[in-house]
């Protein structure tokens, strides 16, 4: 016998991973814009990476989110904590 949820139990849960998912890649987008738009010195002046190599992370980042459609999934996860870690050390260094 077959098991059968009522209609709309996983609605709630669909819903919040949905604005979790797009928050998410607004972030990773607002991250390789600001990495677009700062000049390099900036970038080299916050003593991390080049900007190519953050515009790589960050365009891999962007363009494999909507790959996945879960935000939890790994690679989700791992652009979502490169966007974060430019964020953090670059754009408040400057």
């Amino acid at each position: 016998m077959l098991c059968r949820y009522p209609s709309g139990v996983f609605e709630l849960q669909n819903n919040v991973m949905l604005m979790i998912s797009v928050v998410l890649f607004v972030v990773k987008g607002f991250a390789l814009v600001d990495c677009l738009m700062r000049s390099e010195s900036r970038i080299a002046a916050a003593g991390n990476l080049t900007k190519p190599g953050w515009l790589v992370i960050l365009v891999l980042a962007f363009a494999v989110h909507p790959l996945f459609s879960s935000p939890l999934a790994l690679l989700n996860l791992a652009g979502t904590v490169a966007a974060l870690v430019y964020l953090a050390q670059v754009r408040s260094a400057s």
